[in-house]
């Protein structure tokens, strides 16, 4: 599994997947950064990413619309960047090594919880 870290998101990220036996890059490093989301989810196709994103709704609407892809994992609160790699750290460990081929995780924040939440991602 390839994850590509969106720009809303702090760089770190790259050092939890990482950690966790993983290649990782961020937007930024890709010199897509300010690319509109059309563009960015064309290139995480491309290359089969994974793509670890807070941007919800218009990710969520440019997957739906794709045949096939590498999976979606969303970090639902913005919150800084040492919960936004607790709660990436839990999207890893949920999903334990398998893929998220045409599928999403939510991860939010329940109390002090951090809750993951798998589904299909269809077309539509």
């Amino acid at each position: 599994m390839r994850f590509l870290i969106d720009e809303c998101l702090h760089e770190s990220l790259i050092g939890v997947a990482r950690g966790a036996g993983f290649e990782a890059t961020h937007v930024n490093h890709l010199g897509l950064s300010g690319k509109p989301d059309w563009e960015l989810a064309a290139r995480i196709v491309k290359d089969e990413f994974t793509f670890v994103t807070n941007n919800r709704i218009d990710f969520m609407r440019l997957f739906r619309k794709m045949e096939l892809h590498a999976g979606l994992i969303i970090i639902v609160p913005n919150v800084v960047p040492t919960a936004q790699r607790a709660m990436f750290q839990a999207a890893i460990s949920y999903l334990g090594g398998k893929e998220l081929i045409n599928s999403a995780i939510e991860v939010s924040l329940e109390g002090n919880a951090v809750k993951c939440v798998e589904y299909p991602l269809p077309r539509s």
